[in-house]
């Protein structure tokens, strides 16, 4: 059966709410209470057992007993009667299910949570939740929520996973004078998820600003894809709590799904082009500021100031929030002299000193505002005696006002005592960008820059490299066959083979007659490690030696192997020694990708070696990946300037990374059967010397559903 059009929960025509109560103070009461309120267009449904009236509508015992379609169903009553209420909306064809009710899967209760799902799901029911607060739709008027009644209509979309949260933003969004086209809660998500959500959204007219409070993150890959179809038309902005250790724990307590790791979270957004926010306040301020700005046309921006020490600061944030200034020296001096009072500054920041009046702050403006070249302004005010709170306030929405039919940003941020906070009351009720902190409003134009690239970027194509899958897809048979859910020594390098990555020459023996043998044939120095399903981490277990120059130094390091291995690991199992050509030295990284649960398919690279888990020096891109992709990954690393070459050093083969980072993303995306690969190190040599995949670890599933998707 087809998935009823989740527009139905946006858009409905008519709408049963079970659990309505004849008291004020109930949940159901409330809600209905919202929908009337709110002016919602259609038709309305209260369902009691107990019958009765509400708010002037007759109290209906039973769904089933409604005369034509149900679109929504709202559900407000103990978790123990959820279920009984799905059936009864079965029978009544009901499209969607807004499950307000708590005491599921957030609790432990996950048998019930899946109970109802499942029956949802096999007679054609969406659900929302359960454990929400409920959802707003300004498009039919619809306030299907328990928060307040007064939800100020706008163009800015809120998904939330925190229903206390979400209500707190709908009050916090009056305040701020912010309207919103919806507002939806998700609490568990055990049906209808931030992707579904966001597929609508998408193409809602209504909605130009997207924001999303995030905990845990479903269906990884999905919502990636999304994502990046979102934000080259609307700016899509992320706050995600669970940033720290503790903090994650604590955010996969409350909504019983794990975070995930944030440092892959924060890079995933940003490859989707997501604005991620440090908190409420700054999403918020960019929503609006967004909400009512338009998209500047270039990237140069301009600062102009009555005190030089603000505008350092600004500069500053500038430089946080990756915003280009404008440095056309002979242009700016020519644009702004006659306003430079001859000791401020044409340079940007652009000075116009303490004497500024009122006419002097409207001629520097209108010059930037008038100048091509000049993309976005950030224009700030000391309070001094030579502007009162009235010309301040009548400056600001002048030239406020002059800038938005331009269609050029502009922010403004002032600092001083009851004057400017006279303006600032007045102006803000105007949704005039005005700050009281200069990092806030360089901020929202750094968000606005963000969202300038993104929509401009071009449209990107994702790499992939040709791999002898049935091959690899042979190695993994047999590991499974011998119940292991990881790769030997020997099967590794066959996977290397089959990907075409290169790696050191090497065979796995099972004598000391056999490993003198093999090196002789691939010459000295080698490599001795252990090959054992017991020991995956071998220089822990004193599995692995370096180095070795001879005969001698060969035999004495296969019984050394099996000895220390034995006394670390008593009960492992040993298939035999490898021994592999010791390659030359050159820069070690490490390349790994991993199907992750929360975020889907994931890409990593960094500096590699024994140091990587004490540097931690890495990068993460979700799969698949663009070149761009893989080139900004090896760029954000800290230890970047080691491959361009360091101290008189040769520029490392940088080609041969990305090459070696196509084929590990080729072969975690079309081998379903792997969930984790990891080649450390893999040994870079100068610019044209290629790359060598020193060690792989492979882990596996046996899950036959995933190896034939």
């Amino acid at each position: 059966m087809n998935k009823p059009d989740i527009k139905y929960l946006f858009e409905p025509e008519s709408i049963a709410v079970i659990g309505v109560s004849q008291e004020p103070g109930k949940i159901g009461y409330k809600i209905l209470e919202n929908m009337i309120f709110g002016g919602y267009t259609g038709k309305i449904y209260p369902i009691n057992p107990k019958g009765g009236t509400a708010l002037g509508y007759d109290i209906l015992t039973r769904i089933e007993d409604i005369e034509g379609e149900v679109d929504v169903a709202v559900i407000a009553i103990p978790a123990r009667f959820v279920f009984d209420a799905v059936v009864s909306c079965a029978k009544k064809n009901v499209k969607m299910l807004a499950i307000i009710s708590s005491g599921f899967s957030e609790i432990g209760n996950l048998e019930e949570e899946q109970r109802v799902v499942h029956y949802a799901r096999a007679h054609n029911m969406r659900i929302l939740g359960p454990n929400i607060f409920g959802h707003y739709s300004a498009k039919v008027s619809l306030n299907a929520t328990f928060g307040p009644k007064d939800v100020r209509s706008g163009n800015v979309a809120i998904i939330t996973q925190s229903g206390a949260l979400g209500i707190a933003m709908i009050g916090k969004t009056a305040v701020q004078n912010i309207g919103l086209s919806s507002i939806i809660s998700v609490g568990n998500k055990t049906d209808i998820n931030e992707a579904d959500l966001l597929e609508y959204l998408i193409e809602q007219e209504e909605t130009k600003i997207i924001l999303m409070y995030v905990e845990g993150i479903q269906e990884g890959e999905r919502l990636v894809k999304i994502l990046k179809e979102a934000t080259r038309v609307k700016p899509v902005i992320v706050i995600k709590s669970g940033r720290s250790k503790r903090g994650a724990v604590a955010a996969a307590s409350h909504t019983g799904s794990l975070a995930g790791s944030d440092q892959v979270f924060d890079a995933i957004m940003k490859q989707c082009g997501v604005l991620r926010a440090e908190s409420i306040q700054e999403a918020l301020e960019w929503s609006k500021f967004l909400s009512h700005t338009a998209i500047p046309k270039g990237p140069n921006g301009i600062i102009i100031t009555n005190g030089g020490g603000v505008g350092v600061m600004a500069t500053d944030a500038c430089e946080k929030y990756d915003i280009k200034l404008y440095d056309d020296q002979e242009k700016l001096k020519e644009t702004f002299e006659s306003v430079a009072h001859g000791f401020g500054s044409t340079k940007n920041p652009v000075d116009i000193t303490g004497e500024a009046s009122k006419a002097d702050y409207v001629k520097a403006l209108k010059e930037a505002l008038v100048d091509d070249s000049i993309h976005a302004v950030m224009a700030l005010y000391c309070e001094t005696a030579m502007m009162n709170s009235q010309e301040l306030t009548e400056m600001i929405d002048e030239m406020y006002g002059q800038f938005s039919e331009k269609g050029k940003p502009i922010t403004f941020s002032v600092f001083g005592g009851e004057r400017t906070e006279e303006a600032i009351a007045v102006l803000h009720k105007k949704n005039v960008p005005v700050y009281r902190d200069v990092y806030d409003g360089v901020s929202c134009m750094g968000a606005i820059q963000f969202i300038r690239r993104v929509q401009s970027a071009e449209v990107v194509e994702y790499v992939s490299a040709d791999i002898d899958t049935a091959a690899i897809n042979k190695l993994i048979d047999s590991a499974l066959a011998d119940d292991r859910s990881f790769l030997l020594a020997e099967e590794g390098q066959g996977l290397l083979q089959a990907a075409q990555l290169p790696g050191p020459r090497g065979a796995v023996v099972q004598s000391v007659g056999a490993a003198v043998a093999l090196a002789d044939e691939i010459g000295y120095p080698v490599v001795m490690k252990v090959v054992s399903r017991d020991i995956l981490h071998k220089s822990d277990a004193g599995g692995v030696l370096l180095d070795l120059e001879n005969q001698g130094e060969v035999i004495d390091g296969y019984q050394t192997i099996i000895h220390s291995c034995k006394a670390n690991v008593p009960n492992a199992t040993i298939d035999g020694i490898e021994v592999v050509e010791q390659l030359t030295a050159g820069t070690e990284v490490i390349l790994g990708a991993r199907r992750d649960a929360n975020f889907g398919t994931t890409l990593m690279f960094g500096l590699g070696g024994i140091y990587v888990e004490v540097m931690k020096d890495v990068a993460f891109r979700a799969v698949p990946l663009s070149d761009r992709d893989i080139r900004s990954m090896i760029k954000e690393i800290r230890s970047y300037p080691l491959l361009l070459g360091v101290r008189g050093e040769a520029r490392k083969d940088i080609e041969s990374i990305i090459s070696a980072m196509v084929k590990v993303a080729s072969l975690i995306s079309n081998v379903p059967r792997i969930t984790d690969i990891e080649i450390n190190p893999m040994v870079v040599y100068e610019q044209g010397k290629g790359a060598r995949a020193v060690d792989i670890r492979v882990l596996l599933s046996d899950d036959k559903k995933d190896s034939t998707s």
